[in-house]
């Protein structure tokens, strides 16, 4: 008789767990994520997004993942409805947010540790509202570190022999072309899926980009052997995971970008394991009489571009907040002119 009770008893819990494995299938919604990588579905961004998809089962959703190699056309097809979610670089995402897309300005995280105060105020409940713009929501975000200028020729070390020199420029970015135009050299428009060949065969004089984008894009091909990188940091790229946010369950935004932060010191040592790949001697350091210049030319451009609308100034002014709490002896602190 005992026996035949806990028979019972193990036969309703399996049913009680039968019937809860189908509810939770049932609350299953299928979305797509199309996800921008100049490697395809074998690459590192595309590998880095493959443990979102468990993730996002615990938060009701099904994700088929879809890799890209062209930004342009990943973000076409987010636009028109034919992904659900996409994977992109902050440049790219500022027509979708604004406020996410200023975290690339020019100039405006000095730092890795300015890097993370940023995001991990952005990760809170009570940013949640800046995260959205309409129906698009910004999921996600992850560092993918600081961008250098790369250069064919090492005797090209300071912004003054900029002028003329051939760059290639994110034609679809404002603040791109502003800044090169600024510096007096000429634009040679290019995208993500374009410039690392026209830098590689000698089409342009300089690149600039993120050092994971120097192995992945044989930017080497273009440095070696009398190019260099030089070690000023421009800005800090990112990537952001964005959605139509009508089509995801209540909540996922912050379960996803809550999420994402527990992703970032992985992403952090993609960067550092990338800048070490550089040689030593690639490496090329600018004197330190001139920072204090590129930093105020940088941000003129930065100011410049937010009074012209490029920027959002609500960003901006968080980013010179964590620039003070960082250094509160720089200047700009005083003038709190972002």
């Amino acid at each position: 008789m005992k026996n035949l009770k806990q028979r019972m008893q193990a036969l309703a819990l399996a049913s009680v767990a039968a019937v809860a494995v189908q509810t939770a299938q049932a609350d299953l919604v299928s979305r797509s994520l199309c996800i921008f990588d100049p490697i395809g579905a074998s690459g590192p961004l595309f590998n880095v997004m493959k443990p979102v998809k468990p993730a996002a089962l615990q938060w009701g959703v099904d994700l088929k993942l879809q890799a890209y190699t062209d930004e342009k056309i990943a973000a076409e097809d987010f636009k028109a409805g034919q992904c659900d979610g996409v994977l992109l670089t902050g440049t790219r995402a500022r027509e979708f947010n604004k406020f996410t897309g200023t975290l690339e300005a020019i100039g405006a995280i000095p730092g890795d540790t300015e890097l993370k105060m940023v995001m991990d105020t952005l990760t809170q409940p009570q940013a949640a509202s800046l995260m959205k713009s309409g129906n698009y929501e910004v999921v996600g975000i992850l560092p993918a570190g600081a961008i250098y200028l790369f250069t064919r020729d090492r005797s090209i070390d300071t912004v003054e022999k900029l002028q003329g020199k051939k760059i290639a420029t994110l034609d679809y970015d404002n603040a791109s072309l502003t800044m090169v135009r600024r510096v007096g050299a000429s634009v040679v428009g290019s995208s993500t899926a374009n410039f690392a060949g026209k830098f590689n065969n000698g089409s342009v004089d300089i690149a600039y980009a993120p050092a994971v984008a120097y192995t992945p894009l044989e930017l080497y091909k273009g440095v070696e052997p009398k190019g260099g990188v030089f070690n000023y940091k421009l800005a800090q790229m990112n990537f952001q995971i964005i959605v139509h946010a009508d089509r995801f369950p209540e909540g996922f935004g912050q379960k996803a970008r809550e999420y994402a932060a527990t992703r970032y010191e992985e992403a952090y040592e993609l960067v550092r394991q990338a800048e070490a790949e550089i040689k030593p001697e690639y490496w090329m350091h600018p004197k330190p009489e001139d920072v204090a210049g590129y930093d105020k030319l940088l941000r003129e451009v930065r100011l410049q571009l937010r009074d012209e609308g490029t920027y959002d100034a609500r960003a901006l002014t968080v980013m010179r907040k964590v620039r003070c709490r960082v250094n509160p002896s720089n200047a700009e602190c005083a003038e709190a002119l972002e």
